[in-house]
């Protein structure tokens, strides 16, 4: 009999390069630079399941990679991490890559290749088969996902979603993924003021938490009445890479409250230390918060 899981992550993961420029910037003037490229696995479904399964929780991954070079080196490294693979299915498109052109404070302009993700279609059956040993779904945007929201609510999970990048509401797009959530993400790197973006997510749903991270200005929370902000957490070191700090913020958020009933407050600080930290690793997944790391911080922060 298959083990029970604490959580399925469902999304894309594939192969991430970083660019990294030797000089201040890159020069647009001139055909060739010097940079430092590195390759890792990341995307969103990648930091989250590693992120999950670093807290030594349970986890099984649903998604797709190419039966490709890239593809083989996830698989191995996700099994590696004790993540259950029965559902990451093949994408004859191949593996979704991005690569990130780097700043120096950790910043990033991201270019992605989803391979075959707007025209995938999951296999259900299995997919029944994952969801029906967990309580908790955490989605992200690929357009195939959209097919297991159904499911999910189907079989009486909480379903937490990463809408990412929100530029406005309403959007076609995320639509669906907006409906079907108990607890939203977002990343609020389009408004400077993330709290009516965050009212707009609960209207008609009081019971919905929504959380938008804001990297440097901290986090902004929305759970009960009105929409509360919380400073970042304090850190001794630099900032030097910004990629998947979003999926760290929603992975120890839900550690917190989703599986151990903490309150969203203090779920709140959970996941800024776990994305803090995400941003202390360059251009890697394998490095993420470990229950002890993140039981020590949280315990200098009260």
């Amino acid at each position: 009999m298959a083990e029970d899981l604490d959580v399925a992550v469902i999304g894309n993961v594939g192969v991430d390069t970083n660019v990294y420029p030797l000089g201040e910037e890159i020069d647009w003037s001139v055909e060739a630079n010097f940079t430092r490229n590195l390759d890792y696995v990341g995307q969103a479904g990648g930091y989250s399941s590693r992120g999950w399964a670093r807290l030594g929780r349970r986890t099984a991954f649903v998604g797709y990679v190419g039966d490709d070079f890239c593809g083989r080196f996830v698989r191995q490294e996700l099994a590696g991490d004790g993540i259950d693979l029965s559902a990451l299915f093949v994408d004859p498109a191949g593996t979704g890559r991005s690569v990130n052109m780097m700043f120096k404070d950790g910043r990033r302009k991201n270019f992605y290749d989803g391979g075959g993700h707007m025209t995938l279609e999951p296999e259900l059956a299995t997919c029944r088969r994952v969801l029906a040993r967990t309580k908790l779904a955490h989605f992200h945007l690929p357009n195939w996902a959209r097919r297991l929201l159904p499911l999910a609510r189907e079989l009486g999970l909480t379903i937490a979603c990463d809408l990412q990048d929100l530029v406005a509401l309403p959007d076609p797009y995320r639509q669906d993924f907006i409906n079907a959530a108990d607890v939203l993400f977002f990343s609020a790197v389009n408004h400077a003021d993330p709290a009516p973006i965050c009212e707009a997510l609960r209207a008609g749903r009081p019971t919905r938490v929504v959380v938008a991270g804001m990297g440097g200005r901290g986090c902004a929370l929305a759970a009960g009445r009105g929409v509360r902000f919380f400073p970042p957490v304090p850190w001794d070191g630099p900032v030097v890479d910004t990629n998947g700090a979003g999926d760290g913020l929603a992975v120890g958020f839900l550690d917190a409250w989703g599986l151990e009933g903490r309150s969203p407050e203090e779920a709140v600080r959970r996941g800024q230390i776990v994305a803090r930290h995400t941003c202390t690793i360059r251009a890697s997944s394998a490095g993420l918060i470990t229950r002890e790391e993140l039981e020590r911080r949280a315990s200098q922060a009260s």
